[in-house]
């Protein structure tokens, strides 16, 4: 007889109550009850996966947007198929569930005192709580229903206090055993500062800011991740001054905002970003990390830039922990700082470039400088960890929170299936976009087939140059610019890429010129019922403008 109420009910409510409205999962037969038995009837839909990796890229991105995101495995061979989705989402502070459907205790026992082996496992209990302990916020492992609720409590409370993901391993014995149901809703954790440090900090920013003739806000995602665009906003209102983010953080706030400069990525940025960074003479880092991947060949000047992140503030030779993003930038309201008139080039109008080379093949920077037109509103982008960083850098993107890039851990293959998780996370009226290289495409390429089965239409840009071209510019970027070879380990395969729209059920087209790119645009968006995906076949030393810098 069923208990009137269950350790596998508590779980699904418990993700319920947090918003989570999609469950990613791989079919495995030590999870399999209770997706079928709690997940499938609960408001939860169960979005059947490929694969593992999959799974975790897609519950990273639909997180981005909603969050939370979640998806559910079976032990070892599937679980730790998604190791490297969650480092990820650890690295770039995202909330993510992992949940690991785990052999019964009679079985784990048997195996730990016979050696006989039920199938998946490696050494006994420990093998996959250790593997993600050190990748995860919390693990837990639920083999006692008493202790059910507050071990699943702890996790989730974990998860969305630290915004980082946490790893539940539900033992298959568990799932319709008896327990208490929940008691109230969880939370996030109180943040917390130590008060004078606090104080103390406030007043230096402040004192930093009014002395300044030329200060700049430098937004970083922090920012995003700990929801505080609006007190962000307020700020930069209040001191009016212009501000820059960053790539991880492209537009947390909305890039048509007049006061936004433009995207600080080094020497990738704009001429204008540039020369406006340089010439600033205090620039407030508000939540900014700093990875290779925002410096970019540019030196950070520590003596002219207060980085307020990771629960400290440093500026110069100053530094005073405990101290929370949120509460400094409530201190700076509060200290009313403001400032007059801004000096400094406005940014120009958004422009939509016409396609004048119509007849010509089509190369990187000639495929970024048509893609405009196609951006608005109700636009959400996405870029891989490929040359396309650099063209989507200098993409408008006028929707706060229309940007979606995995740049610090920066795995390629992220942003095919990250966009399921978007395409499902968005909003009605927002259509996604998303640019990715040919070799990360290769890995996750089983994407288009659950956003085929679920009917999900992201528009999947994929740039044909038969390289891993970002490896290659890493490595020694002269290549692009002179007759050297490509290294052997950088040249793909070939694929036809936009035939396997014909494989997966979707539509697809190949562009290499201006107007069959034309074309397949208006195709794709005209398409909303499957996704779309457009080869363009660009030349293999075909590079974006602003990542000619590294070539010399």
């Amino acid at each position: 007889m069923q208990p009137e109420y269950t350790v596998g009910q508590y779980l699904v409510d418990r993700l319920g109550q947090l918003g989570l409205g999609h469950l990613f999962s791989i079919a495995g037969d030590y999870s399999i009850e209770w997706v079928n038995r709690y997940v499938t009837p609960s408001p939860i839909e169960v979005i059947e996966e490929v694969n593992e990796l999959n799974a975790g890229y897609a519950a990273d991105g639909y997180a981005r947007l909603k969050g939370i995101g979640a998806l559910c495995v079976t032990y070892s061979a599937g679980a730790l198929s998604a190791v490297n989705a969650i480092a990820g989402a650890f690295v770039e502070k995202v909330p993510v569930v992992l949940i690991n459907g785990t052999p019964s205790i009679k079985k784990t026992l048997t195996f730990e005192q016979t050696g006989f082996s039920s199938h998946h496992f490696i050494s006994g209990r420990e093998t996959d709580l250790q593997s993600f302990e050190h990748i995860t916020a919390a693990t837990v492992r639920v083999d006692n229903p008493d202790l059910a609720p507050m071990l699943i409590d702890y996790a989730l409370s974990r998860c969305v206090s630290d915004k980082r993901p946490v790893y539940i391993e539900l033992l298959q014995d568990m799932v319709d055993l008896a327990c208490e149901p929940p008691r109230g809703v969880l939370t996030p954790a109180r943040v917390l500062s130590d008060q004078g440090a606090l104080e103390q900090s406030v007043a230096r920013l402040a004192e930093r800011l009014r002395n300044a003739t030329n200060p700049l806000v430098w937004v970083g995602i922090e920012v995003d991740r700990l929801g505080l665009h609006d007190r962000a906003e307020r700020l930069v209102r209040q001191l009016n001054v212009p501000y820059v983010s960053e790539l991880l953080s492209k537009a947390v706030l909305s890039e048509d905002d007049a006061l936004f400069a433009g995207v600080f990525d080094g020497q990738a940025s704009s001429t204008a970003v540039k020369n406006l960074v340089r010439d600033s003479d205090f620039v407030l880092a508000l939540g900014v990390w700093l990875t290779d991947i925002n410096s970019l060949g540019w030196d950070v000047d520590f003596d002219k830039t207060a980085f307020v992140s990771f629960d400290t503030v440093k500026d110069g030779t100053f530094f005073s922990a405990q101290v929370a993003l949120e509460h400094v930038l409530d201190g700076l309201l509060a200290a009313q700082v403001t400032r007059g008139t801004p000096e400094r080039p406005r940014m120009p109008a958004r422009e939509l470039p016409s396609m004048a080379l119509d007849g010509d093949e089509i190369t990187y920077q000639g495929f970024y400088d048509t893609i405009p037109q196609y951006v608005d509103e109700n636009t959400i982008i996405g870029s891989d960890a490929s040359l396309n960083y650099f063209g989507s850098l200098l993409l408008r993107v006028p929707a706060a929170g229309g940007f979606v890039a995995q740049s610090s851990y920066s795995a390629i293959g992220y942003i095919g299936p990250a966009a399921t998780g978007l395409c499902l996370a968005k909003g009605d009226k927002h259509r996604v976009l998303v640019f990715a290289g040919d070799g990360g495409f290769q890995m996750t390429a089983q994407c288009l087939s659950v956003q085929t089965r679920f009917g999900l239409n992201p528009i999947i840009f994929v740039i044909n140059n038969g390289v891993y071209g970002v490896e290659q510019w890493l490595a020694d970027a002269s290549v692009f610019a002179t007759d050297k070879p490509f290294y052997q380990s950088c040249v793909l395969h070939p694929w036809n890429y936009s035939k396997l729209a014909d494989v997966f059920g979707c539509q697809g087209w190949k562009a290499t010129t201006y107007v069959e790119l034309k074309e397949a645009m208006a195709g794709a968006l005209a398409n909303w019922d499957t996704p779309s995906i457009i080869e363009v076949v660009v030349a293999d030393k075909s590079i974006p403008s602003n990542a000619r810098w590294k070539t010399n």
